[in-house]
């Protein structure tokens, strides 16, 4: 569960989610509403872009074959080898975490007193992070598993057996429900979405930020 934030006066949200079940969508309603975002996966892209020590760490683990044409990294042929090998996602995870971490608490540090920060990060539970961060709300976004299934088979061209290695990779909802103060269902209408996230944002951000 979460706790003070002793590090900074703004009022920091962990905002998680499985693939699929609306995470950043929930992200920029936040977002609209006021908050600051700081996208874990976009860090987490920064880190190993063409040049970067990151990406050359990843290449001296994993080989040339998984760097693009234009010397950037292949993400998708990355993704099948350690979607399929725990072993190797453990070693990348050593490489990446670090960096998103210390990027992360640089990022925490250019916000002012009375922000509302939300760290929008897939790997939440997985990566110990509260651990490193004392969150003053965790804020669990969670969709039924199939339902989340055929939602990234349409949306994003993966296949059923793809999908499924992503979300055996990840913790489950009971877990994140382990760590949540707040859970979202995002089963429905974006409306309902946006109406279940001004609910949150009325009744357990706005009153002590």
């Amino acid at each position: 569960m979460s706790g003070g934030n002793p590090a900074s006066d703004a009022f920091l949200v962990g905002l998680t989610g499985g693939i699929g079940s609306g995470k950043s969508s929930v992200a920029g309603l936040l977002a609209e509403r006021g908050a600051r975002i700081i996208d874990a996966d976009a860090v987490a892209h920064d880190v190993v872009a063409a040049g970067s020590d990151g990406l050359r760490a990843v290449v001296a683990e994993f080989g040339l074959g998984v760097l693009g044409v234009q010397g950037d990294l292949d993400r998708a042929r990355l993704a099948d080898i350690v979607f399929a090998d725990p072993q190797a996602r453990r070693r990348l995870n050593a490489i990446v975490h670090p960096l998103v971490a210390a990027r992360i608490e640089t990022l925490l540090t250019e916000h002012s007193a009375g922000d509302v920060v939300v760290y929008d990060v897939p790997l939440l539970v997985e990566g110990s992070v509260q651990d490193r961060h004392e969150f003053d709300l965790i804020l669990v976004v969670e969709v039924p598993e199939e339902l989340r299934i055929q939602r990234l088979v349409r949306d994003r061209n993966m296949t059923e057996d793809e999908v499924r290695a992503r979300m055996a990779a990840q913790a489950t909802d009971e877990q994140r429900r382990a760590v949540a103060d707040v859970v979202i269902v995002n089963d429905s209408s974006p409306g309902d979405l946006s109406a279940a996230v001004d609910d949150v944002w009325r009744e357990r951000i706005a009153p002590v930020s």
